[in-house]
């Protein structure tokens, strides 16, 4: 079926980056896309803006993983596009409980996509015991990680699981076979058990816990253990940063969309689908243009879906309610005459991510409190001085840093205002950076602050959770976001597909969501082959040594 005249091929409802990869990948086959977007700003979550004068500061993520190790970057060329990643090397940096003191206690950890260096840290700080179990847990898991990887970039069907993850038990460089049983206990295990398992410093234990938890879940809940896994493939590549922000990313994939006859509309977003006899026609915009199209990809959240369809929804679609939870995290974007300075480190403790906790204890009482609807009453954060290493995001002498803090809910028990809490807040997340980096509070100008009630305002994720579905085991996979809606379709309503990060592989800077779901309208139309003979070129060039962006 093709599209009438006036009418494209394909509407994509939603800029985020899985919107415009599918468009991206449904351009690159011909079709004509495109995208609409309800803000004035593209990208969504994955946007830059000029917060201040002269300071470009992101909206949401600002380092980037998995879409580093999808292929990507590679299959759509965005470096063509003008996508350049910095990498984050150093990618992981933890203080030390005793600054400044004698022996390990003193000598933070710097976590380098060089093993050994790694490894050489570990051991300063923590022990040649824990160094050498380091090297042997990256031996173990990175393939065990790749097999994650491969199951992100395919649909969550069992045959595609089954690929992804059976070459994992044969035999390999003369070890015997691995038991089915202990590969699934190590992966329905949680990340603690497995931390625990490996390692003996607490230290060691908290960093790569805090790592871990980045995706919402603690580290005590099953499922959790290939969420500390996936350190193992940082060592290959690690996350990035694009020049000028996260945005950086949105605005290539903008670039390569039009480079291929493909639209985006800012400030006209979806209001309603059109649907005749079962089948999705197009969409009516919130200014009333109608767009006709033979199919609509939804890179939004399951609920906008939802109420985009109305009376339309099918059973599969209107009953869907999969958990949101209460909140993910709040945001300091801070503007400082100088970036944090960590006693017994250099200018490598500012490359990456900050994990600046020393104790799971500290993630366990903030995540505690968050379940009993409380502020953590020990902030614990995490830290990103891009600025640092990219002079295009301020002015000389002037530095943007982003401070996460994790587990702050979006209802709080005692039915506090949080425009009301905001300000305190932001400053107890400044105070416990300043912890770790004495003189950091001073040296803060300006905060701009997301609380979890803010990031639902400007974003537009529902309770404020950057993941949209929460991201325990029992959200993921083929029960994402729905056990009917985990194929990318939806049963009942023929030429709707669903994307973003309500849909497997869930949050994050990811892309796969967008991909799959391009592949699947592909395939529905016939026009597969090609698309994967193209992805099969640029994996394969990935694999030979071309996957740094």
């Amino acid at each position: 079926m093709t599209a009438s005249p006036g009418a494209v091929d394909v509407v994509v409802v939603g800029s985020g980056h899985n919107g415009l990869v599918a468009a991206c990948y449904l351009a690159r086959e011909g079709l004509s896309v495109e995208v609409l977007e309800s803000d004035e700003v593209l990208g969504g979550a994955v946007s830059t803006v000029e917060r201040w004068p002269g300071v470009r500061v992101d909206r949401g993520s600002s380092a980037h993983v998995i879409v580093r190790h999808s292929g990507i970057v590679e299959e759509l060329a965005l470096a063509g596009h003008g996508l350049r990643y910095i990498d984050c090397d150093p990618w992981g940096f933890a203080p030390a409980p005793s600054p400044g003191a004698p022996g390990p206690d003193g000598r933070p950890l710097v976590l380098s996509v060089d093993l050994d260096a790694t490894c050489a840290s570990i051991e300063a700080a923590c022990g040649p015991e824990d160094a050498a179990a380091y090297r042997r847990f990256v031996e173990v898991w990175a393939p065990r990680s790749r097999a994650v990887v491969a199951s992100f970039g395919r649909a969550p069907t069992a045959g595609g699981l089954l690929r992804s993850f059976w070459p994992l038990g044969a035999p390999a460089d003369g070890r015997p076979r691995t038991p089915g049983g202990e590969l699934a206990a190590d992966f329905l295990g949680s990340g603690d058990a497995l931390l625990d398992k490996w390692f003996t410093s607490e230290r060691l234990k908290a960093a790569l816990a805090w790592f871990g938890a980045q995706s919402g879940p603690p580290m005590s809940e099953p499922g959790t253990a290939a969420m500390v896994g996936w350190v193992a493939l940082l060592h290959d590549v690690p996350p990035g940063h694009p020049v000028g922000g996260s945005g950086g990313l949105t605005e290539a994939l903008r670039r390569r969309l039009e480079a291929d006859g493909g639209r985006v509309v800012l400030g006209d977003g979806a209001a309603r689908l059109l649907v005749e006899d079962g089948r999705v026609t197009g969409v009516e915009t919130r200014s009333g243009r109608v767009v006709r199209a033979n199919s609509v990809v939804a890179a939004c959240h399951i609920g906008v879906t939802r109420e985009l369809a109305g009376e339309a929804a099918p059973p599969v679609l209107a009953d869907a309610a999969p958990p949101v939870g209460n909140g993910f995290g709040l945001v300091v974007r801070a503007l400082t005459d100088a970036p944090p300075s960590y006693p017994g480190a250099g200018p490598e403790a500012l490359q990456g991510l900050q994990l600046l906790c020393t104790d799971r204890a500290q993630l366990a009482s903030a995540h505690g409190d968050w379940g009993a609807g409380r502020v953590p009453r020990e902030p614990v954060p995490l830290a990103m001085s891009f600025s640092a290493s990219d002079a295009t995001l301020a002015p000389p002498g002037q530095h943007v840093v982003t401070i996460w803090g994790q587990w702050y809910p979006y209802a709080l028990a005692d039915g506090a205002d949080w425009d009301a809490l905001a300000d305190a807040e932001a400053r107890r997340l400044v105070a416990a950076v300043d912890r770790y980096a004495p003189g950091f509070a001073a040296s803060v100008r300006k905060t701009y602050v997301q609380t979890p009630l803010a990031l639902e305002r400007e974003l537009s994720l529902p309770r404020g959770n950057v993941m949209h579905v929460e991201m325990g085991l029992a959200s993921m996979f083929a029960l994402r976001p729905a056990p009917g809606l985990s194929g990318h379709r939806v049963p009942g309503l023929t030429g709707l597909y669903l994307a973003g990060a309500s849909t497997h592989p869930g949050g994050g800077v990811s892309g796969n969501s967008g991909r799959t779901a391009a592949r699947t309208l592909l395939a529905d139309r016939g026009a597969l082959p090609r698309a994967r003979a193209v992805a099969g070129r640029a994996l394969r060039r990935v694999r030979g040594g071309a996957g740094r962006a």
